[in-house]
């Protein structure tokens, strides 16, 4: 949509300026002077005649500037970026796995977005520089100054009507828009890419460490007291060769019952 809305600005426009030569003798006057041009802007093209307020000689002249290039480049990008995100919605809808396959398509998908984000900031960049050379080139003003009934005091020349730009000026604010939004669009077709996965590590065993700092921490689960055994008073205790511990007191070995 946004692509649609940056070529459909620029690339369908057309306008126009109005200018009056007023001159000394008043039938050589001419008060509707009717300049068109539109997309591409090969203003070099755009031919009018005006009167030079010598009798009834008129004079031809056409405007300056060639800003064909900077416009025609903006509108190709964003057709081709159109097509292309069409193209690329039909494959995340309808073919996911063959997307997916070997890692082929978020790899091209990556490097697709990267060049159309440059591509977006270069042709928006250089079109507002060519939007503001068009404003210029056809601002009444200037055209007023090539023309030779207006270097006589005695004419009077005047601007009717300007050209209205206020869709070229939105075409260049969707053309930083488009950047900003494909440009944002990297870190999210990164994602599917191999390399944002080959680039996680897996955490360590937490049991393991756990497992290693109780072993090093000397807990024994054989040793309840400082000599190995529970110790009840006047009696000590042997730990005997399975791990049973016998406990003898002055009169004898105990029993078992006893030693828990």
């Amino acid at each position: 949509l946004f692509a649609i809305f940056a070529f459909a600005t620029c690339g369908g426009y057309s306008g126009g300026l109005r200018l009056s030569v007023d001159c000394a003798n008043k039938s050589e006057s001419d008060l509707n002077i009717d300049i068109d041009f539109a997309y591409p802007f090969r203003l070099y093209q755009v031919n009018f005649d005006v009167p030079t307020c010598e009798g009834k000689h008129r004079e031809k002249l056409s405007l300056i500037g060639d800003f064909s290039s900077s416009a025609e480049f903006f509108v190709t990008i964003a057709v081709f970026a159109f097509l292309y995100s069409l193209a690329a919605t039909v494959v995340y809808i309808f073919f996911q796995n063959k997307y997916r396959e070997n890692n082929r398509g978020p790899l091209i998908d990556f490097i697709v977005t990267v060049v159309f984000s440059f591509l977006w900031l270069v042709g928006s960049s250089a079109w507002a520089k060519g939007l503001s050379d068009v404003k210029i080139a056809t601002d009444p003003d200037e055209v007023l100054l090539l023309m030779s009934a207006c270097k006589q005091q005695s004419n009077k020349c005047l601007p009717v009507r300007s050209p209205v730009m206020s869709s070229l000026n939105t075409s260049v604010v969707f053309g930083f828009l488009n950047f900003i939004l494909w440009a944002g669009n990297i870190w999210f077709v990164f994602k599917e890419t191999g390399w944002h996965s080959s680039g996680q590590r897996h955490p360590p065993d937490t049991m393991e460490k756990q497992s290693s700092s109780y072993n090093q921490g000397g807990y024994n689960q054989d040793s309840y007291g400082p000599a190995g055994g529970y110790n009840q008073p006047g009696s000590y205790s042997q730990v005997g060769e399975y791990g049973q511990s016998q406990s003898y007191g002055q009169s004898g070995p105990t029993s078992f019952a006893n030693q828990i």
